[in-house]
């Protein structure tokens, strides 16, 4: 047990983790279910492991590094089974300013981006409107500056 105390603990120092990822690491490593818990009780206390922390840092480094929205963080919190309240604190970093300041440039570059490869304009905002639901962005934001967009 102590040998995958030591283990999970340099696994949780190297990158934040999530309650789901050191589970899914105890069950490759053989652990059985009281071992387990008693593990992850450890890493929580020692704090190796705590969700709101982990929300934040994925909120931080999805938004500002991947240029994801806020429905695609969301969606990939929930899979890694993250509370509402710990995904709601993570989104407040957020501000609108900068939400759409990033949809803004992230929109206009893709349109670019579009414009050189001569496709039809069906064709390009089809790509344009998938490209950025894929990334998670509101389709209000989307279609908003679509119009914005197709009327210059």
């Amino acid at each position: 047990m102590e040998e995958i105390k030591t283990r999970l603990e340099r696994y949780c120092a190297y990158q934040e983790r999530c309650h789901q990822e050191v589970k899914n690491k105890l069950r490759q490593l053989g652990a059985y279910r009281d071992t387990s818990d008693a593990v992850v009780s450890h890493l929580i206390q020692h704090d190796y492991l705590n969700e709101t922390r982990f929300a934040m840092l994925y909120v931080r480094g999805k938004f500002s590094i991947k240029k994801w929205g806020k429905k695609r963080i969301i969606n990939e919190l929930k899979l890694r089974k993250i509370t509402t309240y710990n995904i709601d604190k993570g989104l407040k970093q957020i501000s609108e300013k900068d939400y759409q300041r990033t949809f803004d440039t992230l929109a206009q570059k893709r349109w670019k981006e579009l414009k050189k490869k001569k496709e039809s304009i069906e064709k390009r905002k089809k790509k344009w409107v998938q490209y950025l639901q894929y990334r998670g962005w509101e389709s209000d934001l989307i279609f908003g500056a679509l119009r914005k967009l197709t009327s210059n």
